[in-house]
């Protein structure tokens, strides 16, 4: 078997136990109260309650004065805004159905495709992206406050997945493409000497 026949049949593979973890996962926790909860509280994430967060961020740091509080506040939303950016340029090329829709198994397979509809843009998770993101912009800011920002964009990542709204695989890519938006905006706009 050539190189590139066995490299499509182990993704193949690795693209199929990621559907089956995806709807295990789901299957099991979905209804959970708990699941539910913390899936509401993710919600934070979404695109609009985080560009308010971040808003929210300069202006009280303009109105208490606080450069540096206003500076993380421009790294959070430019962090934010790369990750969705990249996000939303992948999902448009990308179709593939959230696992809470439980269809075909081919549904769920990654493939090209241009379908602009929130059942069918389950890759990459934007949640996750917009998460890592701010956390890391944070996290750069105020280095005391890296684990809590960790810790609850690692917790906003992880609910996806049981709320049946990701697969792990687009949780990853998600979380990738967090920390290399604030990575790319971390070397436009450095932290001053």
């Amino acid at each position: 078997m050539g190189k590139k026949k066995q490299a499509k049949r182990t993704a193949r593979h690795v693209v199929d136990a990621d559907i089956d973890a995806g709807h295990g996962v789901a299957r099991e926790l979905r209804h959970h109260p708990v699941v539910r909860v913390a899936g509401a509280l993710s919600e934070v994430a979404d695109q609009p309650p985080m560009v308010a967060i971040n808003v929210a961020t300069i202006a009280v740091a303009l109105l208490a004065k606080d450069a540096k509080l206003a500076r993380t506040g421009v790294r959070m939303l430019a962090a934010h805004g790369l990750a969705t950016l990249a996000k939303a340029v992948i999902k448009h090329r990308v179709d593939r159905a959230r696992p809470n829709q439980f269809s075909d198994r081919d549904d769920h397979r990654p493939k090209p495709g241009d379908t602009d509809e929130g059942p069918q843009n389950s890759f990459p998770s934007g949640h996750t992206a917009g998460a890592v993101a701010v956390a890391r912009a944070v996290a750069r800011e105020y280095p005391g406050m890296a684990v809590p920002a960790q810790v609850a964009a690692t917790g906003i990542a992880a609910i996806q997945i049981p709320r049946g709204t990701h697969f792990p695989i687009d949780v990853v890519a998600g979380a990738v493409i967090g920390w290399a938006a604030e990575a790319i905006v971390a070397r436009v706009l450095p932290k001053p000497t």
